[in-house]
């Protein structure tokens, strides 16, 4: 049984042209189309709740924009994107494969 952490980031696209969700270090591109609200989800094995934040410790993301494109850094050990209920979207992602959460495939 996983016994860490998950962290849940809210993107809405509130525009209307789709907008690039980049989301890193895995370099996964995305689209959230107008109006859609995706979720970035990431776990962290670690037990006593710590993250590996690149710019401040213990933050599971860190978010950059520009115009037409939103950079998340996953600072987990894997994501998955659903949707507001939780349903996936793009399951299959290379940062599946470790997911400590789903039973690393090693």
């Amino acid at each position: 049984m996983f016994a860490g952490k998950a962290a849940r980031l809210r993107l809405s696209n509130g525009g209307v042209v789709p907008l690039e969700l980049v989301v890193e270090p895995w370099a996964q591109v995305h689209q959230v189309l107008p109006e859609q609200t995706c979720v970035v989800v990431t776990h962290s094995a670690s037990t006593d709740g710590s993250w590996s934040g690149t710019v401040r410790a213990n933050e599971p993301f860190q978010v950059g924009h520009r115009s037409d494109a939103v950079t998340v850094w996953v600072n987990g050990d894997c994501f998955h994107l659903t949707d507001e209920e939780g349903n996936a979207i793009d399951a299959i992602d290379v940062a599946d494969w470790q997911c400590p959460a789903q039973g690393s495939a090693s």
